[in-house]
């Protein structure tokens, strides 16, 4: 697994905070890690836009986590993310988080489902979402 392998990638410092009681990055905040490359994805594909015209979106199904390394301060981190696994009304995220310190610290992927939150029901991804993700 490879930088090179994600067209989203966002870096970020590791915060004093993100710090649990044994002195290294808490495992919650790897999920917090793979969200800002997620939300930035999102917006790569338009997704943002589809949600606020019309209240169809992304909801997040599952997720999870394998922790390759810990994490600690200082250090910056390059929270990455890609989409495979492309359905009639879902994907699948893949994430990665490369410290510039010890590189690979963990890995992951994410069920993603088109949900109008309006009816609460899912919905087929749209055309142009479904190209953009073409495109990523």
């Amino acid at each position: 697994m490879n930088r090179e392998d994600f067209p989203v990638q966002i870096r970020m410092p590791v915060a004093w905070g993100h710090l649990d009681a044994f002195g290294h990055v808490n495992n919650t905040v790897y999920f917090r890690f793979f969200e800002d490359a997620r939300i930035a994805c999102f917006a790569r594909i338009g997704l943002d836009v589809l949600m606020s015209e019309t209240k169809v979106g992304p909801i997040l199904a599952r997720t999870g986590c394998v922790f390759r390394r810990p994490l600690g301060f200082p250090d910056t981190v390059t929270a990455c993310a890609r989409i495979e696994d492309v359905g009639v009304d879902r994907f699948t995220m893949i994430y990665a988080v490369f410290s510039d310190a010890h590189g690979l610290a963990a890995h992951g992927d994410g069920r993603i489902v088109m949900l109008d939150y309006a009816t609460g029901g899912k919905v087929p991804i749209p055309s142009e979402v479904r190209a953009a993700i073409e495109g990523l």
